[in-house]
């Protein structure tokens, strides 16, 4: 297997980035800056790339290049930079798919600490390939930079939340941002399997251990040792073996049933529940002791119903991991539609959210997604997001024909001249910055792209 160690910067050949460049040579690495995105596309497909720096203020279009290529290259850490660049282009640079941001110039030290926060990707194209946390929410990415703190230390996390909120996700970053993410990440839901085979794949056996051990096998401790292990659905797990798990996080050994002696470990262990394990120790459902060993720092994730701004994030980043593995056409969310999303309360959180877009590009016949292709229950008092305006900037669609200060369209205006001023307007409103100008009219930035690509033709 061949390393993925080398990092593509894309960006103009600036004092800057020259310098970036020197400076990830110093600290060891390889860098290769990239001034076409098309060409720089074709070498990031390469085995030996492992991360791609993006400098927002040197391609055009930064953070549209950020979120396409956080697709195309799903798993591999894509990092913003800039010169110039402020809190708010850093979130929205994070939201749209980047791993980190770089206020340039960076130094040594710093920007070492960010290579090295990503070495699980870096070193091993077989790390890191599941989906990302995707969010813009004050309170996730608060408790995304405590997670990432705590990460680095050795301790022990709890992830609670309700089904669907992303548990595994959050078990995968802390081993990628800790020092471990070298090592194997393994993972095993407590409640698929009965109690003694849940022991023998937990602790491994030996040889004739029972009937059908025909050969030693070792067991997910031991499959994770020097990395992390993630016990899916631990409430689940019988008080039998919550007693032989106690022994093992308290004296880092393991032993093999059949087992003749114990074997020591090196293991970080990740746990999670959708239930209050806390309650569940207070009922005699789970071994107190074994809480308070796991629960060394809690992480309790938001529903998505908390998270309201970020559902219509979610939507656009599976929408356009659906389209390519769909094949089909560009095809965007009608406006009637984001007001669906965010009015649907989400039970089954950000899982229902992902099927609910899945199953809509299937379902849905013409360019656009409406809310009927969704397929979810909505309140009855949905009106479908005819009373708000705030998919395309408030009341601008109105003001139109409004005042004296806006364009007054004739009567006989068709619908595709009127389309075309609303794009042009909003850009003009928002200084030209064409991922602003999407969000406000409600579309994807390809759909704005391929329509000012139209007008350009005509």
């Amino acid at each position: 297997m061949s390393q993925r160690n080398e990092i593509v910067i894309i960006g103009s050949s600036t004092a800057q980035l020259s310098s970036l460049v020197s400076q990830i040579k110093m600290l060891g690495a390889t860098a290769v800056l990239q001034d076409k995105v098309a060409e720089a596309k074709k070498y990031i497909a390469t085995p030996q790339v492992g991360m791609v720096i993006v400098d927002l203020e040197g391609v055009g279009d930064g953070l549209e290049l950020i979120r396409e290529l956080n697709f195309l290259f799903r798993g591999m850490p894509i990092l913003a930079a800039a010169v110039k660049g402020n809190l708010t282009e850093a979130r929205e640079a994070i939201s749209l798919g980047a791993a980190d941001f770089l206020h340039l110039p960076i130094d040594d030290t710093k920007l070492k600490s960010i290579i090295q926060n990503y070495c699980s990707q870096f070193f091993d194209p077989e790390l890191g390939r599941g989906r990302k946390i995707i969010t813009n929410d004050d309170g996730m990415l608060r408790l995304l930079s405590q997670v990432r703190r705590v990460a680095r230390s050795q301790a022990s996390v709890l992830v609670q939340g309700e089904s669907g909120t992303g548990k595994e996700l959050i078990a995968r970053f802390v081993h990628q941002t800790s020092d471990r993410s070298t090592g194997p990440f393994i993972a095993i839901n407590c409640a698929a399997l009965p109690e003694n085979l849940l022991e023998s794949e937990l602790f491994g056996h030996s040889k004739g251990a029972f009937t059908g051990a025909t050969a030693d096998r070792k067991g997910k401790f031991l499959q994770a040792n020097g990395g992390t292990i993630f016990l899916d659905e631990i409430s689940e797990m019988s008080l039998n073996l919550q007693a032989k798990m106690l022994r093992v996080l308290q004296e880092r050994e393991v032993d093999p049933v059949g087992g003749k002696a114990a074997i020591s470990l090196d293991v970080r262990v990740v746990a999670s529940t959708n239930r209050d394990l806390k309650s569940y120790a207070l009922e005699g459902k789970f071994r107190e002791d074994l809480y308070y060993r796991l629960n060394v720092f809690p992480v309790q994730l938001p529903p998505l119903r908390e998270r309201a701004d970020d559902v219509r994030l979610l939507a656009e980043s599976f929408r356009i991991r659906f389209v390519a593995e769909l094949a089909r056409n560009d095809i965007s969310f009608s406006k009637s539609a984001l007001a669906a999303l965010r009015s649907y309360s989400w039970p089954g959180n950000v899982r229902e959210l992902e099927n609910a877009i899945q199953r809509a590009l299937l379902m849905a016949e013409g360019t656009e997604v409406g809310p009927e292709d969704l397929m979810i229950e909505l309140p009855a008092s949905f009106d479908g997001g005819q009373s708000s305006g705030s998919d395309i900037g408030g009341d601008f669609g109105e003001n139109l024909v409004g005042d004296e200060e806006d364009i007054r369209l004739p009567v006989g205006t068709t619908v595709r001249r009127m389309e075309e001023i609303l794009i042009h307007r909003t850009l003009n409103e928002v200084n030209g910055n064409r991922t602003r100008a999407a969000e406000l009219l409600g579309i994807s930035i390809r759909t704005l792209r391929n329509k000012l690509n139209e007008y350009a033709t005509r």
